[in-house]
């Protein structure tokens, strides 16, 4: 496979975890200058999809852009990237009126599949005329660690920090979010 110059991966990443990283890495083995594109930046660009209601839900979204911006940019550093291979930016995954904002849409459009929201965005992706390249599709049962599920323990009380890289619980906590996970 040719490497592309530009390619676009895009997530929630609240909380990002080491499958995250599986994806970022994987995308950014496709590309120079891999574009991480953060859906659902703030509550005015995160939309109801009713193929997956769970991610619009303010429970499902405690981080800000800023603080997640800034545990991807930590955690992609800590992977040995330098900062020239990588751009963060908003994505607001369901408004694709206004991808052409954000993101550059001669790139390549770099995603995974495990279930109908994956191939949604796969469809939308290219029904806009992308490039898109599935780095992966696998079933739902092969996913993975769930930011749902990290945030879950973090809200009980539980064992969380071997779920994400070391930069991550680092942010999380410098940041303040563990407490504000705790009561979402």
């Amino acid at each position: 496979m040719e490497i592309v110059e530009t390619g676009v991966i895009h997530g929630r990443f609240q909380v990002l975890h080491y499958d995250h990283i599986k994806y970022l890495m994987a995308g950014k083995s496709r590309c120079k200058h891999l574009v991480v594109g953060i859906t659902n930046p703030d509550p005015t660009l995160t939309g109801h999809d009713d193929v997956d209601e769970n991610r619009s839900a303010p429970q499902a979204n405690p981080l800000t852009y800023f603080e997640r911006y800034r545990i991807v940019r930590a955690a992609l550093l800590e992977q040995g990237l330098n900062v020239e291979e990588f751009s963060i930016v908003p994505f607001p995954i369901n408004f694709p009126e206004l991808y052409e904002y954000y993101v550059p849409t001669d790139a390549t459009f770099l995603l995974t599949i495990y279930d109908e929201w994956g191939e949604k965005k796969l469809k939308m992706f290219e029904s806009l005329g992308y490039k898109v390249e599935v780095l992966w599709r696998r079933p739902l049962s092969e996913k993975g660690q769930t930011s749902t599920e990290i945030r879950g323990l973090i809200t009980a009380g539980e064992s969380w920090e071997h779920l994400v890289p070391p930069s991550v619980s680092e942010m999380l906590k410098k940041l303040g979010c563990i407490e504000r996970i705790k009561i979402i």
